[in-house]
């Protein structure tokens, strides 16, 4: 008696409407959430998540208020299932209905596999520089290299989200404890002035010697993003080996840019180049006649093969703003498959490879030879398009089906 009642609700067709309807307020919602919260956010909250929390101002409490994007098509979908398995009999006559339904069902699935698999980068590339690797857009990571052994590196990775926690951190391939001092979500760097700083620097190594570090509000603006930075104290069991600023600021070869010319700026070519330097040398520090490098960067997605750029081009039309030719030259290498060509990437005409689609994206407003290509890995990439197919094949064949048998009445009357 009771697996009919729940079998009755699954199959019911008010379920379906309910559905759909609270569908449509949730993108309601969340597109209005998008404004305070950004995309990405507003995306993880509303449309990535079974139920929608809300928590009282001053307390930690997290009260579910309403269902989220998962929880809604998971319904739809089992509703959608169940309604096959109790309503409809395989006949010629629906056949138009179960393509158009195994469509539908292939769309529901496919959005969530990408959901759920879909990884998006970017490489940034100078002419002649090559990488095996591409960077998160918005994720970031606290690397620490053990680069003792000429002929690789031994990479430990820590997401931020551990150093947002802060407190100490242990891992098992380190020899030293990480003491995460503080932590800042979004960070501006800027000088330390002999008058106004008085106080001790925020590290007694590396960048955090010259530059202060100050926590910025955190941004939900599409055009720009959040630069962490972290105060990470090294300790070992004889002590202490010093505390370090890591930030965004210090490798990303944008922001590098940016501080540069900052500097050059304020205090001119010759002052502003020797300050530039701060950037050139790794942080880092030895330990029991090893020699670690620590960085926090963008989360790094490493590639068994190397692209290298031969050559960007961004020409305009003469007196306008609209580009005439938009486009990298890569060398692409991969030894294992003894794989050596080039290929041109422009607008519309990605390159496809080993799972991934590099896109012609942007480039650098300041260096003319810099080019940025977006990096995209989807497995369920074709699902849209075959669901549309079909979607579309089975209203052809629905609707052939009843004119035929409308045709067929015609001729008999």
């Amino acid at each position: 008696m009771l697996l009919n009642r729940i079998l009755k609700i699954f199959t019911s067709l008010r379920l379906t409407v309910v559905c759909l309807c609270l569908a449509l307020l949730l993108v309601f919602i969340g597109t209005l959430a998008q404004v305070d919260e950004g995309l990405y956010q507003a995306q993880n909250r509303y449309f990535r998540s079974l139920l929608i929390y809300w928590t009282p101002k001053g307390s930690g409490w997290n009260i579910p208020v309403f269902p989220g994007g998962y929880l809604v098509g998971g319904v739809l979908l089992i509703n959608l299932l169940a309604a096959h398995a109790k309503r409809f009999q395989f006949t010629k006559k629906k056949i138009g209905i179960f393509i158009i339904h195994a469509g539908i069902i292939l769309l529901l699935l496919g959005q969530f596999a990408t959901d759920l698999f879909q990884v998006e980068s970017h490489m940034w590339l100078n002419e002649g520089q090559s990488k095996n690797y591409s960077d998160s857009s918005a994720v970031s990571e606290l690397a620490v290299v053990d680069t003792s052994n000429p002929d690789y590196d031994e990479v430990v990775a820590i997401p931020e989200s551990v150093l947002a926690r802060k407190g100490e951190i242990h891992h098992a391939k380190l020899s030293f404890t990480l003491r995460v001092k503080n932590y800042f979500q979004n960070s501006e760097p800027r000088l330390r002035a002999p008058m106004v700083d008085t106080g001790p620097p925020q590290a007694t190594q590396g960048i955090g010697q010259r530059l202060e570090f100050t926590e910025s509000p955190a941004t939900v603006k599409m055009d720009s993003r959040n630069i962490p930075a972290a105060i990470v104290e090294v300790v070992t069991a004889q002590g202490s080996l010093g505390t370090w600023v890591v930030s965004n600021w210090a490798v990303e070869e944008k922001l590098v840019q940016l501080l540069r010319a900052n500097f050059r700026q304020r205090l001119g070519d010759q002052l502003g180049e020797q300050l530039g330097r701060l950037f050139d040398t790794p942080q880092q520090f030895t330990y029991q006649g090893r020699t670690y490098q620590m960085a926090l960067r963008p989360v790094r997605f490493y590639k068994p093969f190397n692209i290298e750029l031969l050559k960007f081009s961004h020409d305009l039309y003469k007196g306008t703003e609209i580009p005439k030719n938009f486009s990298s030259r890569i060398r692409l290498r991969r030894p294992d498959k003894n794989e050596d060509r080039e290929v041109l990437i422009y607008m519309n005409n990605p390159l496809r490879y080993a799972g991934e689609t590099f896109f012609q994206a942007g480039f650098d407003d300041v260096d003319p030879r810099v080019t940025i290509l977006q990096v995209v890995r989807n497995p369920g990439w074709l699902t849209p398009y075959l669901s549309c197919v079909l979607v579309a094949l089975g209203l052809i064949v629905q609707f052939m089906s009843h004119l035929i048998g409308f045709a067929k009445k015609r001729r008999t009357a």
